[in-house]
């Protein structure tokens, strides 16, 4: 056993939480590997959906993230990926990913990031609390799980390509988890990934044309695709159109930023809501998506997949983060790389992906019991139902989503948003809250929402 090993070894506590720091720089950036691993399935695929550059949204995760960790003063270990929201106001722009018109879209989604920056702006003048009283835990728990359900169908679908190569991914992920020893027991993420992969490989189940055909470096993004090329000869009516379409989404994915920081501060057993503060992140998450944006990556959030490896690991340094967004910034400048990740079995990302989004749920589950919510009344389980149901219900109708039309423009909320707006407006308005936000009493293990009964009180 080494000495680096040694002295992280006497570094866990009860808990089984590691530090990190005391792993070396070598296991450090297996670590960091096994992260970004961890993003690349989902983040990949929001371009892949829309046209826009894989190595572009690569290179702005990246950027984003180190961006975000340095606004929330390095405090937060959040990964910023592709986010699914604005899915609909990119097909809604460039229906076919024209090359031309996603600049549009892009510049939509770009002044829909200013949206996060007004929003921190009112927390850090009026204070957290008032923001806060409306996301107690019977609001928060379920929009966990429901993040994490949600997200179950993208596994589903990819184990279904292959499933014994995806078995042979979450087989890997269990037995190093459950039964390994050491280094093996917290990056099963990436010997699941690497295992799955080889099998796949030695099955033929991989093609390696692209890999071949890829060159060795080459720039992450084209000028032409930016939104700066688009003013040279701007068509301001599709402007404003991308604008009045894709800004109204932002409301749904600050909803889901809240609730992303609930999971992450539930995982870690730390209140990044109140420190840094819930500003800080929402501020990280928004000049994150303007810059990715203005280059022509997709809009940036904070990954569940990502929380999903903290918690199966109990690896929470930040540091470790920040070195998988410097892979993914690597990995943008060369395209052969950029192959090899891109050819890898959509099989493999379904397995593991199975696991993290259930350790994600899981984590929402979590939120909910150990805030002690009262399930004896009738308030805090409808609100609970309607969150779950409509969340889920939503997102796997045949719309995916709700519309309705507001000056002849078509408005799109997931299944999520409407879920999570319910929520907050049944919490707000139900006679029997029972949950007050305190920012001096932080909890074990949850964000501080607080658990704080009345009863207790009396």
């Amino acid at each position: 056993m080494s000495k680096n090993y040694q002295k992280a070894a006497a570094a866990i506590g009860e808990e089984g939480i590691f530090d990190a720091r005391q792993l070396g720089v070598s296991k450090m950036l297996i670590l960091g590997i096994q992260h970004m691993f961890a993003m690349f399935g989902a983040t990949v695929l929001v371009p892949a959906l829309t046209g826009l550059s894989v190595s572009t949204t690569l290179l702005f995760a990246g950027l984003g993230t180190l961006l975000f960790h340095f606004l929330a003063k390095g405090r937060v270990p959040a990964f910023l990926g592709s986010s699914f929201a604005y899915l609909a106001g990119y097909w809604a722009i460039a229906p076919n990913g024209e090359a031309q018109l996603l600049p549009y879209a892009c510049f939509g989604v770009a002044c829909s990031g200013l949206l996060y920056l007004i929003l921190a702006a009112l927390i850090k003048a009026f204070g957290t609390g008032r923001v806060m009283k409306y996301f107690p835990p019977i609001v928060t728990g379920p929009i966990i799980i429901a993040i994490g359900l949600n997200l179950s169908q993208s596994a589903i679908n990819n184990c279904e390509a292959n499933w014994w190569i995806a078995i042979v991914a979450i087989a890997i992920v269990v037995i190093c988890n459950i039964w390994g020893k050491g280094m093996i027991k917290i990056v099963p993420i990436i010997l699941g990934v690497v295992g799955s992969y080889l099998v796949a490989a030695i099955t033929g189940n991989v093609d390696f044309t692209l890999v071949k055909e890829a060159s060795w470096i080459g720039l992450p993004f084209v000028w032409e695709r930016t939104v700066f090329a688009v003013f040279q000869e701007p068509d301001i009516s599709l402007l404003v159109t991308s604008v009045i379409t894709i800004m109204p989404i932002a409301l749904a994915t600050m909803v889901e930023h809240i609730g992303d920081m609930s999971a992450i501060s539930s995982t870690v057993g730390k209140n990044y809501i109140k420190d840094p503060g819930l500003h800080r992140t929402l501020c990280g998450d928004g000049v994150a998506t303007v810059l990715a944006s203005l280059f022509g990556a997709p809009a940036n959030t904070t990954y569940g997949e990502n929380t999903g490896v903290l918690s199966l690991t109990k690896v929470y340094d930040p540091m470790v983060i920040r070195i998988a967004a410097g892979f993914a910034i690597l990995f943008s400048f060369s395209p052969k790389v950029a192959a090899v990740i891109s050819v890898m079995p959509t099989a493999t990302l379904g397995g593991v992906s199975l696991v993290l989004y259930g350790m994600i749920s899981a984590v929402g589950v979590r939120n909910v019991v150990e805030n002690q919510v009262d399930f004896s009344k009738s308030r805090n389980v409808i609100i609970a139902a309607l969150i779950l149901v409509l969340s889920i219900g939503i997102n796997f109708s045949n719309n995916a989503a709700v519309t309705f039309h507001i000056g002849g423009i078509a408005i799109n909320l997931s299944g999520l948003a409407v879920g999570a707006l319910t929520g907050i407006i049944l919490n707000a308005v139900l006679p029997g809250k029972d949950y007050t936000f305190d920012e001096d009493v932080p909890s074990d293990t949850c964000v501080d929402m607080s658990g704080v009964r009345k009863t207790a009180k009396r």
